[in-house]
């Protein structure tokens, strides 16, 4: 029974060998005179310069369009040309003119493994067929060009979005040829990739763009790499009408509970309600468009929290107020309440003062004491109670006066009149608004 289903297999293999050599065969039957000489004895499973060092490979881009920037995905997409020469010595031929092929003929000669290395998502266009261009030179060049569009992975660091540069990198490499079989290079330098100058973004504008060579390390060997830097610059006018805008001037709409009566509590209570609501509802909107994953706080965050701050702020503004309003005393007793106060200042001053001289009348007497020690001497007793009476007036003085400023400082603190709470909170809140603002636009914008 094994040995029917190894003679089938034999048989079939036979069979697609036979059928692979035929198409083969009607296929060099069908080339041009020209064309079948250079196939002949043609072998594409080796390299150009095989066994005698390594074939090199220019490189040109030219960028078709980059369709989206996705800050949630981290990639973008973008449709490219990409153009590759090399020079294989087998397919040089009499002629000072060049060979342009159908693009389906490429199955029949070799050509470089070259593949992007952050792609996620790639595909080769094949409307109304594949799009590939085949051009070989009397000297053995040979142009390949692909229309591929593909989605690349770019790294992006979003701390000072919306007023975020980005860079991003487009990197060729070779597959399974290292250096010792394959060199990249481009072919002009920072010429070699062309396209940028008409290229119109939607939230950025193209700052910079610049090549580079390189190699990549792996295990298995360093392969050639080519890599293309691009730099991007956000368009902040769109979130500057999209979010700076209403945010701020939802914190002005706030302040408007300043000029309303304290006793208007549904009228303020309303305001600061609203616009706590509304800067929640703009919070989670402008956190929609970005990565759910990332920790770092962004330049808008740092705003909107700024602005939520202010709105939440005049609304326990008003709550402070309205406390003070009801446990304020009545007009008759107010004045009684400030004359109470002013004695019983006086008085603590009275008291002070006549502490204070009886220290300082105990002090001097006891230096008159010392001075006429040597002709009379106090008795022991005496100069014992002299000392006792002197210590505790002193302890007693020092206890007083850090009280009367225990006093001053809470008689400031104490609002006497809750009206001015909304005075103060009318120039306190727009001034510190604003040097806010300037910090922070400075900070972003410079740093």
């Amino acid at each position: 029974m094994h040995l029917c289903s190894s003679v089938g297999s034999l048989l079939l293999l036979l069979f697609i060998s036979r059928s692979m050599d035929g198409c083969v065969a009607s296929t060099e039957e069908i080339l041009p005179p020209t064309i079948q000489k250079l196939m002949k004895g043609y072998n594409k499973y080796l390299r150009p310069f095989f066994g005698n060092g390594p074939v090199t490979i220019g490189m040109s881009l030219d960028i078709a369009s980059i369709d989206t920037i996705s800050e949630i995905n981290m990639d973008y997409t973008a449709t490219i040309f990409l153009r590759q020469r090399w020079t294989d010595e087998r397919l040089c031929f009499d002629g000072n003119k060049s060979l342009s092929l159908d693009g389906r003929l490429v199955e029949l000669l070799w050509v470089p493994d070259t593949f992007i290395v952050d792609s996620k998502k790639s595909f080769l266009h094949d409307i109304t067929v594949e799009n590939r261009l085949i051009r070989i030179f009397p000297n053995g060049t040979v142009l390949y060009a692909l229309r591929i569009t593909t989605t690349v992975a770019c790294s992006m660091d979003l701390t000072k979005y919306p007023m975020d540069r980005q860079t991003c990198t487009l990197q060729l490499e070779s597959w399974g040829y290292n250096v010792k079989d394959v060199v990249f290079h481009w072919t002009r330098g920072n010429q070699s990739v062309s396209g940028l100058d008409d290229l119109q973004l939607a939230q950025y504008t193209l700052e910079d763009h610049y090549t580079s060579e390189s190699e990549a390390v792996y295990e298995t060997g360093n392969y050639p790499k080519l890599i293309f830097h691009f730099k991007l610059k956000r368009s902040i006018l769109y979130f500057i009408l999209e979010t700076y805008v209403p945010s701020s001037a939802l914190v002005v709409l706030s302040w408007v509970s300043f000029w309303i009566s304290q006793s208007s509590v549904p009228a303020r209570i309303c305001i600061g309600v609203t616009t706590v609501l509304t800067m929640t509802t703009l919070m989670m909107g402008a956190r929609t468009s970005l990565p759910n994953a990332n920790c770092f706080i962004k330049a808008i965050d740092v705003y909107l929290g700024i602005c939520f701050s202010f709105i939440f702020g005049a609304l326990i503004e008003y709550a402070v107020a309205h406390f003070c309003t009801l446990h304020q005393p009545n007009a008759a007793n107010a004045y009684m309440y400030g004359q109470e106060m002013q004695e019983r200042e006086d008085e603590m001053n009275g008291i002070v003062t006549s502490i204070g001289s009886h220290a300082l009348r105990a002090r001097k007497r006891e230096e008159m004491l010392s001075r006429m020690g040597s002709t009379s001497n106090p008795t022991p007793s005496e100069s014992k109670e002299d000392i006792n009476t002197s210590q505790p007036q002193t302890r007693c003085t020092k206890c007083m006066s850090t009280a009367r400023q225990i006093v001053r400082c809470l008689n400031c603190c104490k609002v006497e009149n809750p009206h001015y709470i909304d005075n103060y909170s009318r120039l306190t809140f727009p001034l510190s608004f604003i040097v806010i603002n300037l910090l922070y636009w400075t900070y972003y914008l410079y740093f």
